[in-house]
């Protein structure tokens, strides 16, 4: 899978790839990962990426000239329905796109080859949006100062989710919104720290128990931080039993 990222601060992802799991999946031949300078695609002397806003306002807006032609250059084509047609995402990270999920991240994870814009300033041309990505995607409702931090988050959750990255076919199937739910509850050594036990049952030996615990365990933690979740979460008996017990 091939990551581009578009950006006018290509140097921020200097680093921030080489830790981890992302690192992991690049030297294991999983994944590529490259940021680009919008500027490379300009065409006047002075490499001008933005300019102010038609109608007035603050602040400036991201031509459609460079990204169009960076796209173009990096993908192939520069039309939504194209880069469908050749497997290709393009996402613009932006405070109006739907929320990034483990499930839009899944669905990522299954491209050969995603391209990130990042925007600055007061935001992108709207162009781009309705006619150049194929996604437009946000990290949450808040904003930043720029999509380089969002192209981080997105990056890793992505790469997460490929076969082989993990290590463990299991592990992201066991994460928190794997379905629906938060993860269960983590413990190590000592059993006992300040006072405070790890539960009995994570002790023993007894699978079956431990998978039972951990599974009301989470749907506890689910209903206690995030019960929002819990309205799309496919739901046995069993599990709404275990919510009606009283905790432990």
């Amino acid at each position: 899978m091939r990551f581009d990222i578009i950006t006018i601060f290509p140097e921020f992802f200097g680093a921030v790839f080489d830790y981890g799991i992302v690192r992991r999946a690049r030297a294991a031949g999983l994944v590529e990962v490259a940021a680009h300078d919008l500027r490379g695609w300009t065409k006047d002397k002075h490499k001008v990426v933005d300019d102010r806003p038609f109608g007035g306002g603050d602040g400036m807006v991201l031509k459609p000239e460079p990204i169009f032609e960076a796209v173009e250059s990096l993908a192939g084509a520069c039309d939504a329905n194209s880069l469908r047609a050749k497997g290709v995402r393009v996402v613009l990270l932006s405070p109006q796109g739907r929320v990034l999920t483990q499930g839009v991240a899944g669905e990522l994870a299954r491209c050969e080859h995603v391209v990130v814009i990042c925007g600055r300033y007061e935001g992108v041309d709207e162009r781009v949006a309705d006619r150049l990505a194929t996604d437009e995607i946000s990290i949450g409702d808040y904003v930043l100062s720029g999509g380089e931090p969002a192209a981080v988050v997105l990056v890793d959750a992505v790469v997460r989710l490929i076969p082989g990255a993990l290590g463990s076919e299991t592990s992201a199937v066991n994460e928190s919104f794997a379905e629906d739910v938060l993860d269960f509850p983590h413990y190590t050594r000592p059993p006992e720290f300040r006072g405070m036990r790890v539960p009995e049952i994570l002790l023993g030996g007894h699978h079956a128990g431990i998978a039972r615990w951990r599974r009301r365990a989470a749907l506890r933690k689910t209903r206690r931080n995030r019960p929002d979740l819990l309205e799309d979460a496919s739901l046995s008996e069993e599990d709404r039993a275990g919510l009606d017990e009283p905790e432990e």
